[in-house]
């Protein structure tokens, strides 16, 4: 009795593997060759050449007849798990990609950001964006700037908007908006009196300030320790709506930066500038170094400032400095 005749794999790897592994996907799928060469509008031998091709290259046995349809071995149905969703992949490929580039302009556009700046800076800008892509899905995500950090490395976030001090390495900090440190007090305190107000006025009166762990209470500690005046807080609480009501209230003073007064805060609480003292807060766009920036990204951050991160060239891929 003859043995089997065992089949020494080949590999050409210049050859054209598409062609035998769809008219293998379509034989599998049909179980017939002569449907598989109806379907490929191709001759019932030239699918039978590369059948036999196939099996040439992969070394074994991948179909076998039984009766008048084809069957697949055990190595051929491992083989068409492995080759279906490839062959049907690329045969789709010119559908899904035209798809995907009439959907560029759809999607989802993910932003971290502070509340201050959610409340009193990205209105317009986001009410711009949703008006010129309303198709876009947009999450404004309310967080403090280390969890903004955070989202923005694990590509939770696609850009972050806000105040940074320091910038870390592996992120791009694109500063567009400055505002002055502000001195808030209610209409009849007696620092209202005065048309320029210094640190040691401050002194006898207990400060509203946000938690510790935020960069305003930080920076206002650091000032008055640089200037060796002594001050008190009065009261920590979080949010700048909630600081303007209780120094309306009489409850405190406070120094808050110019982002937060409205008009209307003008109007009912005596308001004079620091920056003899304190630095101004600038806000802009932070983004990951050599982060792909989306169309949906691209065109919130010409909607803040043209060109933002033009000469960072962070519209293609790769590392970038600006």
């Amino acid at each position: 009795m003859t043995p089997p005749r065992t089949l020494s794999p080949r590999f050409a790897y210049k050859s054209d593997r598409l062609k035998p592994l769809r008219a293998f996907c379509q034989t599998a799928r049909l179980g017939s060759v002569s449907r598989a060469a109806e379907a490929l509008y191709l001759s019932q031998p030239a699918v039978t050449l590369q059948l036999q091709a196939l099996e040439r290259e992969m070394g074994v046995r991948l179909l076998e007849r039984s009766g008048r349809r084809v069957a697949l071995t055990r190595e051929g149905e491992a083989l068409y798990e492995l080759a279906r969703p490839l062959v049907e992949g690329l045969d789709a490929l010119d559908g899904t990609f035209r798809e995907r580039i009439r959907g560029l302009d759809a999607g989802e556009l993910n932003v971290a950001a502070g509340s201050s700046t959610i409340l009193y800076l990205l209105p317009k800008i986001v009410e711009a964006f949703r008006a010129s892509h309303p198709e876009v899905r947009l999450t404004l995500h309310n967080v403090t700037g280390a969890g903004g950090l955070d989202l923005l490395r694990s590509d939770g976030v696609d850009l972050a908007v806000g105040s940074m001090l320091d910038v870390p390495g592996d992120l791009s900090y694109a500063p567009v908006y400055r505002f002055e440190p502000m001195l808030i007090a209610p209409r009849k305190h007696p620092l209202a009196q005065l048309e320029r107000v210094t640190l040691q006025d401050l002194s006898p009166y207990g400060l509203i300030l946000p938690p510790q762990r935020l960069t305003t209470y930080r920076m206002v500690d650091l000032v008055f320790q640089q200037n060796r005046v002594p001050y008190t807080v009065a009261l920590e609480v979080g949010g700048w709506e909630v600081i303007k009501q209780y120094v309306a209230m009489g409850l405190g003073i406070s120094i808050v930066t110019a982002i937060c007064l409205t008009e209307a805060d003008r109007a009912r609480l005596c308001v004079r500038s620091l920056a003899e003292y304190f630095p101004s807060r600038s806000y802009g766009v932070v983004v990951r170094k050599g982060k792909y920036l989306s169309p949906q990204a691209r065109a919130f951050t010409e909607l803040i400032q043209p060109a933002l991160f033009e000469r960072a060239d962070y519209y293609a891929t790769g590392q970038s400095d600006r």
